[in-house]
């Protein structure tokens, strides 16, 4: 008697996902949540998608708001006071919306991050090129995160050989084991330390007649010598808008799988950040250029002079502690941010298996490239003796001298049709984002020749 052998079950959509590759499993897992949360009636459900899609666009600019802008904008009050930089921070709202919603629509289209496109569209040379220019900017960046930390720290007496190799090992620890969705959740509760910076400027108690009448009254300063003057621009500019946040926000949309319908949540999301990260700034400014304008230790780059003089003020050694643990989770934040567009970056260039999503085992070279960057720069902010203000303010006149060829290559992207389709730049972005590459180089321009010509 003959045994007719049973014919093999089909397998089921469990199993076809089961032998799908790790990060590609949880990609589709999160996606299919989306799906369940669009296709549901109620208003509860539409704001759990909501939120359940926002998190690049805000992470992107509160962590723009790093320990480097903290300590930036808390120079430019300190040396300035209320006066110019208000207006000029407003402007950089709308200026960081419209550089980093393009990373968006790129990221939601082609389903690829922002290196892989520049390396698969231009080739290795240019490919490199731009490898180069973020590794060199972010290194140089995650100085200041350190720098922050180690001075925020540094208010409660903890010493910087226990504070910065402590918040390293965090970083790495939560881009090692956590996946991308509990990652970018506990990022964005840090974040949320951001807003402490508003009541502390409103603690100041500012003339807010004196704000108002700023904004209305734009003008450089009469006595503004201009290399310093244009120093601290290009440092501010380079705050708000650096080649990290490119690579880091479209290379977050790819990694949280996000499509072309999620493209108007990916909008609101970058918009809210641009406006969260501005009203973060103005506080600073005018705390400082309420409290600290005016004093003999202002105008010298030093970050731990303000500190000082803020603990002498009206704010108080309560205040100042706030505004320490303000300055530490910028740092965090940035940090953890800054390191995965390394990890990102370097994984696309090189092919690399490239996930948060990821367990280690399987990715370590991708989780490396970004980890030892960062260690790189806490070992520099180690060095006794070194001048962190002045460097944190050179760190970011860095990061606005590389954002021009970063820019062209994000543009070149937004105008190709064969990528974007229908999706390309409108003409009113094209001519936004060139006036703003424009006013990079001129800038820069007039920055160097202040270098070369200090008399003149």
């Amino acid at each position: 008697m003959s045994v007719i052998p049973e014919t093999p079950a089909a397998p089921t959509e469990a199993d076809l996902l089961q032998q799908l590759p790790e990060d590609e499993r949880q990609r589709i897992q999160d996606r299919w949540r989306i799906y369940q949360l669009r296709h549901h009636p109620s208003w509860w459900r539409r704001l759990l998608l909501f939120l359940s899609l926002i998190g690049p666009g805000i992470l992107v600019m509160i962590a723009d708001n790093d320990a480097g802008g903290v300590i930036t904008y808390a120079q430019t009050g300190a040396m300035y006071g209320i006066g110019f930089f208000i207006p000029f921070l407003l402007l950089m709202i709308p200026v960081a919306y419209i550089v980093q919603e393009m990373t968006v629509r790129l990221g939601a289209v082609t389903h690829r991050g922002h290196a892989e496109m520049i390396w698969g569209r231009y080739g290795a040379f240019w490919g490199v090129f731009s490898l180069l220019d973020l590794t060199v900017a972010n290194i140089l960046t995650l100085v200041t995160e350190f720098i922050g930390i180690r001075v925020g720290m540094s208010i409660f007496s903890v010493p910087p050989f226990l504070s910065v190799p402590v918040a390293w090992i965090f970083v790495a620890s939560i881009m090692i084991f956590l996946h991308y969705s509990t990652w970018e959740r506990l990022a964005l509760w840090i974040a949320a330390g951001n807003i402490i910076f508003v009541p502390l400027a409103i603690a100041a108690h500012p003339d807010w007649s004196q704000v108002v009448a700023a904004i209305g009254n734009w003008h450089i300063p009469a006595d503004a010598a201009l290399g310093a003057f244009t120093y601290v621009i290009l440092a501010n500019l380079g705050t708000t808008i650096a080649p990290w946040m490119l690579f880091f926000e479209q290379s977050s949309v790819v990694d949280k799988g996000l499509t072309i319908h999620d493209i108007p949540s990916g909008q609101a999301d970058t918009a809210i950040g641009s406006l969260s990260m501005g009203i973060i700034a103005i506080a600073i400014v005018v705390l400082t250029g309420t409290l600290v304008y005016g004093h003999a230790d202002a105008a010298n780059f030093d970050i731990q002079a303000i500190l000082r003089i803020l603990r002498q003020s009206s704010l108080g050694s309560i205040g100042t502690a706030l505004f320490a643990l303000g300055l530490v989770e910028a740092g965090l934040i940035a940090a953890i941010a800054i390191t995965a567009s390394t990890s990102w970056a370097v994984g696309e260039a090189l092919k690399l298996p490239r996930s948060l999503n990821l367990r280690p085992q399987r990715a370590l070279p991708f989780y490396l490239s970004g980890i030892l960057s960062a260690a790189m720069a806490a070992m520099v902010v180690l060095i006794p003796h070194i001048p962190l203000g002045f460097l944190n303010l050179t760190v970011q006149v860095i990061a606005s001298i590389f954002m021009p060829a970063a820019m062209l290559f994000l543009l070149m992207l937004l105008n190709d049709r064969d990528i974007m389709g229908s999706y390309i730049n409108r003409p009113w972005q094209n001519y936004s984002a060139f006036a703003i590459v424009g006013f990079l180089i001129l800038a820069n321009g007039l920055y160097g020749y202040t270098v070369v010509f200090p008399s003149s």
